[in-house]
């Protein structure tokens, strides 16, 4: 069995060097160093595009190192202390192995659409709290199981996946996307509420910090420590750490209802 590093990327099982006459195979692109490219060049280091391609760095390095002698050998990254950026010969190639790129998916999602069998793994980006919801919910004895041959693999992401990059098959977020070409559906509802520990009789706020003040959830507190000139015990840039804290008793804070009714969280 060949080591992991060195099977073919996802959606990549198109590429084949083309034969000449005597059937040997010609010197022709690879097309998975193609999507190692533009992972470095989005990624800006080996380290972050093996992360997103699921490589290790020694294998980043050597594809680059292989689609950059495709061009001559000119280097199309200046490597700097703080990582990797594309010099103006790569700049020139973007355009271009993009477009391969989105070539190379539309052919992968009609190709999976044509499947008759349902199979393989889908891929859901989600949120923090919807992360905890799904997780619940999908497991053999939860309300909804999976069909027969599908995994289901959860990413949770505070970012916004790039579905058309097949960076996630899926996104479940709380608000709806602002652009892009997508399906866009409801797919469910859960509650939350205020919570703190039982028996506390703390009255101070916990809530997410500065950086995440734009949240729903965090202009909501904002507005009730405003009202009753409230204070803030502690922020907490994650629903984990803000559900410990309160369990803790370190004050109150908003909740999914599913997490806090596990715990010594009363409402209040």
């Amino acid at each position: 069995m060949p080591p992991l590093d060195d099977l073919p990327l996802p959606g990549a099982e198109f590429r084949r060097a083309p034969v000449n006459g005597t059937g040997a195979a010609a010197s022709s692109m690879d097309w998975d160093d193609v999507r190692v490219f533009l992972a470095v060049a989005r990624h800006g280091s080996l380290r972050a595009a093996g992360r997103a391609l699921g490589l290790s760095q020694p294998t980043i390095g050597r594809r680059l190192a292989s689609f950059e002698t495709t061009f001559g050998g000119p280097t199309l990254f200046d490597r700097l202390p703080e990582g990797l950026r594309l010099n103006a010969a790569g700049e020139q190639l973007v355009p271009a192995a993009e477009s391969v790129e989105h070539a190379a998916l539309l052919l992968e999602r009609r190709r999976a659409a044509a499947s008759p069998v349902l199979r393989g793994t889908v891929r859901v980006s989600v949120g923090e709290w919807a992360a905890g919801f799904l997780a619940r919910c999908l497991s053999d004895a939860g309300p909804t199981t999976l069909p027969a041959g599908i995994t289901l693999e959860l990413v949770e992401s505070r970012q916004t996946a790039n579905l058309a990059r097949r960076e996630a098959d899926l996104a479940v977020r709380h608000h709806p996307p602002e652009s892009g070409d997508l399906y866009v559906a409801k797919v469910g509802t859960f509650a939350c509420a205020v919570y703190r520990r039982h028996g506390s009789a703390s009255g101070a706020w916990v809530t997410y910090t500065e950086e995440q003040a734009h949240y729903a959830t965090a202009r909501w507190v904002q507005q009730q420590i405003d009202k009753t000139d409230g204070a803030v015990a502690l922020r907490a840039s994650g629903v984990a750490m803000q559900l410990a804290a309160i369990r803790a008793g370190s004050g109150k804070g908003v909740l999914p209802c599913y997490a806090a009714t596990t715990t010594r969280c009363s409402n209040g």
